[in-house]
């Protein structure tokens, strides 16, 4: 009886030999894997078990309940877009479709304005003024608007900054003046909230109001609370004009008085007269983090800009917030003061008008007013004419009848700048846009094409084709580079312990459809998008995987599931 005991055994011992391993809930076999840190690919498998990745290597006797070929594909941490606007998109489709078709697995929102925190009057304006996308207000603080969008269910992760201009409004509202020390006090406790709720930190959009109405001291107060919780500074800088260099000085100051480091959001020189501008803006921030400072910068890769008819308008007729500003271009002496004031190059404020040259270099891309529709996708220039009133005029009497800032495409930059940019090792990459689909809602306006567009057109154009940067760089600068730069925890890289936030696609096929006449169209050549371990793209379609979670930033105070960030001395280690 013994001995027919150790045969069974030993055969038991063989018959396990002879089969798979290891099982586990995702293998990706045979890919050609970047790991996000730069260095040479090489052929592995990757494992995953559920939200994390378990190994990467050679795994040829295990097996996955899910496997997928990678066979002649790269495959690379998720890209983390730095600049999202899809704040409202996903409430309207959580699958994240235009980003997720292009490898993106976390959403950075927050640019100057955040989901909150809100007080009752900000809540109602925010329900008042939506425009496609229909929703309830039913958060107040930031924390509780991204908890709510995890609950719904999204295909992508999700983060936000706290915008100046939020925590502005919130305390003095529109006014354009100092804060008094007990409202600066309250603006920081406005931050502080934030921060300990999991935000990255604080951002500013200091060309729009009332961003822009807070001075450097200002944004250092706030800056310094981030900071303390091991958060960043970013900034649409106060000028991206003929003040670029003084605007990138004022980032530099505030970086180094609040000691927190700082990113630039969407980096450019603004115009033609100040592309040449871009060299000495690239060398003073290289000068800075010689210095020790740690300053980054984002951008999308395209040479137009988007934004509403009012950066093409002073600050002050904006002043008082929104029906204010429609109610002074009723006025005729405003209306002749305005005409005069948009026609000056001034570095007092940041002057589109005067940036684009000519106003056929101003694209009409979104109305809230059904009946003004038909004028999407012409230039202002051409709407002009039709209507046979000056271009000056025009653009008034569009914000009057859209009651909104109606949105636009600027063709303000070069595509030569472009490249300068895409070179610099310190250079993430964002889309500035919502993220969405060709169907529904989402059609009644065009869109600048970078919210299709913007990752794909760097893999696919200045990578592949122009061979600008190797593909390994662009893929660490698409992952490991903003992760350190947000403090993240286990997300940017693929190595084992981290999540499994992973994506998949073709080299040679990957590119950008998108065009400034046809934008609504999806990038191609990404094959399959894993968030958090679960298979969101599947052989190019959208599974309709929501897997997507709040990643909360370096200061929260719930300890650190879902991929949160670390403590503030770790996450300030990190990014060193």
């Amino acid at each position: 009886m013994q001995n027919l005991s150790i045969c069974v055994f030993v055969v038991a011992l063989i018959v396990a030999g002879c089969g798979p391993s290891v099982t586990y809930d995702v293998l990706i076999r045979n890919g050609t894997v970047y790991d996000g840190s730069g260095g040479e690919p090489v052929l592995a498998d990757v494992a995953i078990n559920g939200d994390t990745i378990v190994g990467v290597g050679s795994m040829s006797d295990a097996r996955g309940r899910t496997e997928i070929d990678a066979a002649g594909l790269a495959v690379a941490p998720g890209f983390i877009n730095m600049l999202s606007w899809a704040n409202a998109s996903l409430l309207a489709d959580g699958r994240s479709q235009s980003d997720i078709r292009q490898g993106v697995t976390l959403e950075v929102m927050g640019e100057g304005r955040s989901m909150g925190p809100l007080n009752d009057a900000m809540k109602k304006e925010m329900q008042e003024r939506q425009v496609e996308v229909p929703f309830d207000v039913v958060w107040t603080t930031l924390g509780e608007y991204l908890e709510h969008l995890e609950k719904r269910g999204v295909s992508t992760n999700v983060a936000s900054f706290v915008g100046n201009a939020t925590v502005r409004t919130y305390v003095i509202g529109q006014e354009d003046r100092r804060a008094t020390p007990a409202e600066l006090e309250q603006m920081r406790a406005l931050v502080e909230q934030a921060m300990q709720e999991g935000a990255m930190g604080v951002s500013s959009a200091l060309i729009y109001t009332p961003s822009c109405f807070a001075n450097t001291d200002e944004l250092v107060a706030l800056a310094e609370v981030a900071g303390e919780y091991g958060g960043i500074y970013i900034s649409h800088i106060r000028n991206e004009g003929g003040g670029l260099l003084e605007a990138i000085e004022e980032l530099i100051t505030i970086a180094h008085r609040a000691d927190v480091p700082a990113e630039i959001y969407h980096f450019k020189a603004s115009g033609r007269t100040n592309w040449h501008k871009l060299d000495e803006a690239i060398a003073r921030i290289e000068d800075a983090r010689a210095d020790g400072l740690r300053i980054t910068a984002d951008m999308y890769t395209y040479h137009a800009s988007s934004t509403g008819l009012y950066a093409i308008m002073p600050p002050w007729v904006q002043e008082g917030g929104h029906a204010a500003w429609v109610e002074r271009l009723k006025d005729p002496a405003v209306r002749a003061r305005l005409k005069q004031e948009m026609s000056i190059d001034t570095t007092e404020w940041e002057n589109d008008w005067v940036a684009v040259g000519e106003p056929r270099g101003i694209l009409l891309v979104g109305f809230r007013n059904e009946a003004l529709r038909p004028l999407t996708g012409k230039s202002l220039a051409e709407v002009a004419a039709m209507r046979g009133t000056s271009p000056e005029d025009t653009a008034m009497d569009l914000v009057i009848e859209d009651d909104s800032g109606v949105e636009c495409v600027f063709f303000t930059m070069t595509e030569d700048n472009v490249r300068k940019k895409i070179r610099q090792s310190w250079m993430s990459f964002c889309s500035d846009g919502a993220s969405m689909a060709p169907e529904g809602v989402f059609l009644n306006r065009s869109t600048h094409p970078r919210a299709y567009g913007s990752f794909a057109r760097l893999l696919g154009k200045y990578v592949r084709d122009e061979q600008i940067i190797p593909l390994k760089e662009a893929i660490r600068r698409l992952s490991s580079l903003p992760a350190s730069t947000l403090g993240l925890d286990r997300r940017g890289s693929l190595q084992p312990g981290y999540y499994a936030d992973v994506v998949v696609f073709d080299p040679t096929t990957i590119r950008d459809n998108a065009t400034y006449d046809r934008p609504h169209q999806y990038a191609t050549g990404m094959h399959h998008v894993l968030v958090n371990g679960v298979p969101v793209l599947r052989d190019g379609e959208h599974t309709g995987a929501m897997p997507g979670r709040f990643v909360r930033g370096p200061g929260w105070t719930g300890g650190n599931p879902n991929g949160a960030a670390r403590s503030s001395h770790e996450a300030g280690r990190q990014s060193q």
